[in-house]
């Protein structure tokens, strides 16, 4: 199957025009006329990943983070990023990805997440100009759930090994506001939603004192928020695309580690 045949499906559903103007979604390696066999899908190209797509014979690997962000001088194994495309190159292996206009499409990154946690009535936090499109979702949960409660709820069903969060200045949670991966910026729109928590990552010390009393801000992790990407896009090409092999990466892993004390 061509590339451009697996890469339109993925468009029609979170089309390239809705990409931040930083970002580089869409294709980076390869050609739109290859030939690929079988897609391995993870959150980011990694040393690892492509060892995995080599062993099992995959020669597209689908990836939400692009791996290359900045302009490259050159290509001399100095980095992984270098390292890594040029692994890719070497074995002919496509890499292509779906980023921020994958996190903005309609029934995109935060849609799962609500969907995950059984919202009702979600609607976009922040929208663009593109209908039905935006950053970030809201939504309520059927009854209102102690809040400590929920938040575990929250790290149990994403694989969150350490939830940082603000003071719990409400005891319990019924409207929750979500922004996949980094989503500092929306602090202010989460508030102005009437969450009662937001649940995002990568948030910074000085973003904990911005909730007013008004809302519970909770860092649940940034690779833990946008695993469900992998999902997105198994969905999309294995029901778009019945003749085509999509496998999920089982070494597409959180950069992040945590050591616990006693």
């Amino acid at each position: 199957m061509k590339v451009r045949e697996i890469t339109s499906v993925i468009e029609a559903f979170a089309p390239l025009s809705l990409q931040e103007s930083y970002d580089n979604a869409g294709l980076i390696v390869g050609r739109e006329d290859d030939e690929v066999h079988k897609a391995l899908l993870a959150v980011d190209v990694t040393e690892e990943v492509l060892a995995e797509a080599v062993a099992e014979g995959c020669d597209m690997v689908i990836t939400h983070h692009p791996i290359v962000f900045h302009a490259m001088k050159r290509f001399n194994s100095a980095s992984v990023t270098e390292r890594c495309v040029e692994e890719a190159i070497r074995r002919g292996i496509v890499l292509y990805a779906a980023h921020t206009n994958l996190d903005s499409t309609p029934q995109g990154m935060s849609w799962r997440v609500a969907q995950m946690l059984n919202l009702q009535d979600v609607e976009v936090l922040q929208p663009t100009n593109d209908t039905g499109a935006g950053f970030g979702v809201t939504g309520v949960l059927a009854e209102a759930v102690e809040s400590e409660v929920f938040m575990r709820e929250v790290m149990s069903q994403f694989g969150v090994r350490a939830l940082r969060h603000s003071d719990i200045i409400k005891p319990k949670v019924r409207k929750v506001a979500i922004c996949t991966g980094a989503g500092g910026s929306l602090i202010d729109e989460a508030r102005r939603s009437g969450a009662d928590i937001y649940l995002t990552a990568d948030l910074k010390y000085n973003d904990f004192m911005r909730h007013e009393n008004t809302i519970i801000l909770a860092d649940m992790g940034h690779f833990e928020s946008e695993y469900c990407a992998i999902e997105i896009l198994f969905d999309i090409l294995s029901k778009k695309m019945l003749t085509f092999a999509v496998r999920k990466s089982v070494h597409s892993r959180n950069p992040v580690n945590y050591m616990v004390g006693e």
